[in-house]
Parts: C-alpha cells; structure tokens; sequence
C-alpha cells in the first residue's frame, strides 16, 4: 500500500527516511515510554488487535506488543522506517501509509497506540486522525496517545538536526482533543526526556491512557 494514497511525500516522510536506525537510539532510553507500554500491556486481553500509528522503527512498541503475543499492525509515512520495523520486528505486520488517509474500519481494533505521530500534522489533522482512531476502538477498547505538550503551531524548528514544522497542543488542550474525539482519559504521565543525539535539547512528554466508552 503506497505512501500517502496519492498525497505527496510529507515532510515527515522525509525527516524520519533520514533519520531512521538514529530517531530509534536516541529515544531507547525513555523509561515513561516504557512504563506507557507496561500501562497498556497489564489491560490487554491475550491476542488483542492493536494499531501502532506512527511505528517507527517498531521498537519499543510493537516489538513489547508482539512479545507478548498480540496481533500488531504498524503504520508509518517513513518506507524507511516501515522497512526497518518489518525486518526488526517481524512478527507483527506493518504498511507504508499516511495515517490520515488510512481506510479504517469501525471497532476493529482492541487498542491503538499514537507515540508522538501527530506532531507534523496541523491542529484539524490531529483531532481528524484521534476521531478516526477512536472510531477504529471497539468499545472498552484502549488507546494511548503521547506528544510534546507545547501551544505552538505550524512553528519551523530543528529536530534531531533536520528541519520540521511543528504543531501540537498544551496539556489542557490535548486532553479535550483526547474527549472530544470520545476517550474517556483513565490515566496520565508527565515527564521530561532528553534524546541521545548531540543536537538534540530536552522534550516535555505527555503520555495519556484511554478508554473507548462502552456506553
């Protein structure tokens, strides 16, 4: 399935087929991404379906996902990280696609994980693709969302050495992303990470722990 469905290759397609193997050594160290993992994986039932939304290289996520036996599907705008993701990771399955024009079926999916993928889009974008997500639940199904809690938009900046174009919401303002798209937020986690990367500079992180209503 091709990048995109007839989009243009994003900026982020761009940014993370050059940073590849580097954008997964910087961020291995992230204990709260972990412990977001161990959240989700204590709430599974045996054999879930689970949509990894921006997987990147596969690890950690859906390498901790498919360890512990649950079916993973991994989509990434990155063909070079969908690529390392399939060969590092191949128990789980994995497509080269824009998250935003993904066809999704309604309550397909026992839970969704969304670590930090939204931040290239614009602000109709990000709550558009959690709606979309959320949709994709069935009910009492789990989704964690994770982004830099910042109030900035469509803002030039410098990531890992490369130039990106940042959006995200402040803490407040992602949490009624999170309702206002129908997740119900169970549980969150603040910390501040900073990559191993000469160039990078310390990161806010905000981890929030979903549940699609069943009513």
């Amino acid at each position: 399935m091709g990048e995109g469905f007839g989009r243009a290759p994003s900026p982020a397609a761009v940014v993370f087929d050059a940073l590849g193997l580097a954008y997964e050594r910087a961020f291995a160290a992230s204990e709260a991404h972990r412990a977001s993992l161990r959240w989700l994986l204590d709430r599974l039932e045996p054999g879930s379906r689970v949509l990894d939304a921006g997987c990147g290289t596969g690890r950690p996520t859906a390498e901790a996902l498919t360890g512990a036996g649950h079916d993973v599907l991994g989509v990434d705008v990155s063909p070079v990280m969908v690529d390392l993701a399939a060969r590092q990771v191949p128990g789980a399955r994995f497509l080269s696609a824009d998250i935003r024009d993904l066809p999704l079926t309604e309550a397909s999916f026992d839970a969704v994980c969304v670590y930090f993928s939204l931040l290239q889009m614009t602000r109709a974008e990000q709550a558009s693709v959690v709606a979309r997500l959320t949709r994709a639940l069935r009910p009492g199904g789990l989704a964690v969302l994770a982004t830099v809690p910042l109030d900035v938009e469509s803002v030039d900046a410098e990531f890992m050495g490369r130039p990106v174009r940042v959006t995200s919401f402040g803490a407040e303002d992602f949490r009624e992303l999170a309702a206002g798209a129908g997740l119900r937020v169970l549980s969150e986690e603040y910390a501040v990470f900073r990559p191993e990367h000469p160039d990078a500079v310390p990161e806010p992180h905000l981890f929030l722990h979903c549940r699609r209503p069943t009513a």
